[in-house]
């Protein structure tokens, strides 16, 4: 993308105590681990499978499997990974492994993503 005359400041200023008033909150925060969040989600079978986990209290990892539409194998991987960034949990029930969402603040994070992508904003 390359930049235009509309999109950038024609002279150099800046707000001093707004950038420090920021600078200060952002420095109290782990923005690294809100990285890792929306990295786990940025993957198109990862976030559908999230989507499906907001419409289910739990599905098992066959369950997930044939809703998304690949093997136990790669739906396995990925819940692994959901849960291994916080984003889900699971139970062992005999020989079934049920996910579900890890708690509310994940089903809204993608029950949100899911209101704004119907949005239709896209900039180019």
């Amino acid at each position: 993308m390359s930049k235009t005359v509309q999109d950038i400041c024609e002279i150099y200023c800046y707000d001093e105590k707004k950038v420090n008033r920021v600078r200060e909150r952002l420095s109290d925060m782990d923005t690294r681990a809100m990285v890792r969040i929306v990295k786990a989600l940025a993957d198109d079978t990862r976030m559908k499978i999230a989507l499906a986990l907001c419409g289910e209290d739990e599905l098992c990892v066959c369950d997930v499997a044939n809703i998304i539409g690949t093997t136990v194998a790669n739906a396995s991987h990925h819940l692994r990974l959901l849960h291994h960034m916080g984003l889900a949990k699971y139970r062992k029930e005999g020989k079934l492994v049920f996910y579900s969402l890890d708690d509310e603040h994940v089903r809204q994070l993608v029950l949100l993503a899911l209101e704004h992508g119907k949005e239709g904003k896209t900039h180019v």
